[in-house]
């Protein structure tokens, strides 16, 4: 609606999760070079947390890109309320498994047949469960036993655990202290800074065809004011600003004011907030095991640069 007018070529605040729209903050690169790290080096357990809003589904869409380019099966469950038989049915028939019987038993079978084939190819299997801090404790545990199918130097199948804060909560059980120890890698997505939400902006409209000017369609104090009003939530960022270039584009103006992006705060009933930021540290990936090698180190710095996030 409003594109032509600021000449763009296409609307550069969708919510739904684009991986060409990636913004690689050094969190974020380094939970995605985590991921492509523990298939890579079949790690079998991964968790992932971070806020509602902060990239999650995102950085999982990445990710299963690179295994359709590197022809790795996997399977992505994004509704994990099911029965533990409705579960494994989803996941093997989304891997490409072909179904010799119903129970759980043929099931799971079924599963280890292929990941053996896969294993006998140099090859691996993924599982990717979205909204993870929604699992039952039966299911959860059920998910625990599948990292048994494994030879004696590596797992067959990797297990990427994706949710809410909850999540970490939920692993933090005494009933499943068995899970947890599987665990090889957890990475925890931060909300972004305040110049991280300004050149999120920036590439967002970039990668919308903004050229020249058009790219400062957002005034300084307007940017200031996205990030206290989203406290860095990418997916709150984004519905700030598709509202505000459609408000300023009703007025015919050419520049975002920050009465726009006051008004659409109290549209959206939001309020001012600073941002829960965390130190330099603290942004990077957060693991239970206790160092990485210098070599496993140097293998996810080249994973993460043959990943493909454009």
């Amino acid at each position: 609606m409003y594109a032509s007018f600021f000449g763009l070529n296409k609307n550069p605040f969708e919510i739904t999760p684009d991986p060409r729209f990636f913004f690689g903050t050094p969190g974020h690169n380094e939970a995605l070079a985590s991921l492509c790290y523990g298939v890579d080096r079949r790690k079998g357990f991964i968790v992932i947390t971070g806020e509602v809003g902060t990239g999650k589904t995102l950085l999982t869409r990445c990710l299963s890109r690179n295994l359709t380019l590197q022809q790795i099966p996997f399977a992505y469950i994004f509704n994990p309320l099911l029965s533990i038989l409705e579960f494994l049915q989803y996941a093997v028939r989304d891997m490409g498994v072909s179904l010799s019987g119903k129970t759980k038993g043929d099931l799971l079978g079924d599963l280890n047949r292929f990941l053996i084939a896969q294993h006998r190819q140099n090859s691996t299997a993924v599982l990717i469960i979205d909204e993870a801090h929604l699992l039952s404790w039966e299911l959860l545990e059920e998910i625990r036993l599948l990292t048994n199918l494994e030879t004696a130097e590596q797992k067959l199948l990797q297990i990427i655990l994706v949710g809410q804060p909850e999540l970490d909560q939920k692993l933090e059980s005494q009933s499943l202290r068995q899970l947890k120890q599987r665990i090889s890698l957890r990475c925890r997505l931060l909300p972004l800074s305040e110049e991280q939400t300004r050149k999120y902006v920036e590439l967002r409209l970039l990668m919308a065809g903004a050229q020249g000017g058009r790219r400062n369609l957002f005034a300084e104090a307007s940017l200031k004011l996205i990030h206290q009003y989203s406290g860095g939530i990418p997916r709150i960022v984004n519905t700030i600003c598709e509202a505000a270039l459609v408000a300023t584009f009703a007025l015919r103006n050419t520049t975002v004011s920050p009465e726009i992006i006051e008004e659409i705060a109290a549209d959206f009933r939001l309020s001012a907030k600073e941002k829960l930021n965390a130190s330099p540290r603290d942004t990077r990936t957060d693991r239970d095991t206790a160092s990485s090698t210098s070599s496993d180190r140097s293998h996810r710095a080249a994973v993460l640069t043959s990943a493909t996030v454009a």
